[in-house]
């Protein structure tokens, strides 16, 4: 097998460049929809079912794009024909998502299933976006797989932890920003304020300019020296149409894969409790958000302002993320650094259920950037190591992402049943804040899980 080159900082840096955009369009998503979704009329209990359509298109969406960009050559290339279109249909629904309750739309009429015409369209444009980023997203991963030596794949993947967590920071800043600068903060019953809307028109402008300067930086290596460099010999047209299925792959998956899973399994189930209920959370605790009706008031400015300081909160916890990402590695054992993260983040999780200091909470989110740090930065790194020279690389890092997806998907389940079975609060609203203790306790049993993990 042909070794593979060493890449120039500005290499690696271009490599993984667009993820910089792509990550403030996910870090849009992750801060806001629960607000925008209570916002056009959502009950609190419901919530967590929005949250379902996000990792159901990634475990459907990543491994296809895995799949089909393996076997994808042509003059743009392998893996980025995929990021370019997957951010461009992303760049379109960033801007009607937000203006779901501006539309001439049904917003008071039950239409299916207990949603209006305004949520099912909601609904709809986060199914799109969420299908759209995760196609604009695995590539990046697929490109370092492909391209760096094992050698530098842990600078690389820093670099993409590093973009990851600064571009997190400013599409969670996005919405306290302009309303600092004079964006209206609060809309009318149903709609969603400009200080959100005008914050997916900047997020989506600034992610087709940086997967535009990925696709002109980065030239994808042809076929021929693809296959010197990973060591796969040249398939001849049978052995292609015998080339084993997604199925027959997963079956066959080094022990390292499932492993990591277990740990996956946990730490994604625990964020998305996290993304679902931090903004009530917060707006309970913190922000003494009125009660109407047994629920909190959606319509009232401490919710609102609650809705940005949890922005504020993210961008706190991508801060912290940073600065963990480089003491980690500095810890020898990498099972004890992975562990340890996952613990200071469950401490970080249960402290939010009890903090009523809204500057308090910094300490919390810290915490939770430790875990989200390793959550980033091994699985990957561990994963890719063990697939290197085993060819299918994209379809195994595609199916790799059912890991992050299924636990999203069962948590999101269930966790409007856990929310209903929980006592109600002191004021008589629902729980949320409760829901961080669990997030808590699956992120320890995360921990835990670390040590049954067998990769080099």
């Amino acid at each position: 097998m042909k070794q593979k080159p060493n890449m120039n900082f500005w290499g690696l840096w271009n490599l993984s460049f667009g993820f910089f955009g792509v990550q403030i369009a996910y870090a849009l998503q992750s801060a806001n929809i629960s607000r925008i979704f209570a916002t056009l009329g959502a009950d609190p209990h419901s919530l967590s079912f929005f949250w379902i359509l996000p990792p159901l298109m990634g475990i459907i969406v990543q491994p296809l794009v895995g799949k089909y960009s393996d076997r994808t050559w042509c003059k743009w290339g392998r893996r980025i024909p995929y990021l370019f279109l997957g951010a461009a249909v992303a760049v379109a629904v960033m801007c009607l998502l937000p203006n779901a309750g501006s539309l001439q739309l049904d917003s008071t009429t039950l239409v299916w299933g207990g949603m209006t015409a305004v949520m099912l369209f909601g609904l709809l444009m986060l199914m799109l976006l969420d299908t759209s980023i995760n196609m604009a997203m695995q590539p990046f991963k697929m490109l370092v797989g492909d391209m760096v030596n094992e050698e530098q794949k842990k600078k690389a993947y820093s670099i993409q932890s590093f973009l990851c967590n600064a571009g997190s920071v400013v599409g969670f800043m996005f919405p306290f920003l302009f309303t600092w600068l004079g964006i209206s903060n609060t809309a009318p019953e149903g709609v969603v304020p400009d200080s959100v809307i005008w914050s997916f028109y900047i997020g989506a402008a600034i992610l087709i300019l940086c997967v535009i300067y990925t696709t002109i930086k980065v030239r994808e290596w042809n076929p021929e020296e693809y296959n010197e460099y990973n060591g796969i010999e040249r398939e001849t047209n049978e052995e292609k149409k015998s080339e084993p299925g997604m199925l027959t792959l997963l079956l066959k998956a080094p022990t390292a894969f499932w492993s990591i899973g277990l740990v996956q399994f946990f730490c994604w189930a625990s964020f998305l409790f996290m993304w679902t209920y931090t903004n009530g959370t917060v707006a309970a605790n913190a922000f003494d958000t009125p009660i109407s009706g047994g629920e909190l008031d959606v319509t009232s400015d401490a919710y609102q302002v609650a809705g940005n300081w949890v922005g504020i909160l993210y961008a706190v916890q991508a801060l912290g993320s940073v600065v963990w990402a480089t003491i980690i590695p500095r810890i020898k054992s990498t099972k004890m650094g992975y562990s340890l993260s996952l613990v200071l983040g469950g401490v970080g999780f249960v402290s939010m259920a009890f903090v009523s200091d809204p500057y308090l909470l910094f300490v919390s989110f810290i915490l939770i950037g430790c875990a989200w740090a390793a959550t980033l930065a091994y699985p990957f790194t561990l994963l890719t190591n063990a697939l290197e020279g085993k060819g299918h690389m994209g379809t195994y890092l595609g199916l790799f992402n059912g890991t992050i997806c299924l636990p999203q998907i069962v948590a999101a389940i269930l966790g409007g049943m856990i929310l209903k079975a929980l006592p109600l609060a002191e004021n008589g609203a629902s729980n949320q804040p409760m829901m961080m203790v669990i997030a808590g306790i699956l992120l320890i049993a995360g921990a835990a899980s670390v040590f049954a993990i067998k990769a080099k």
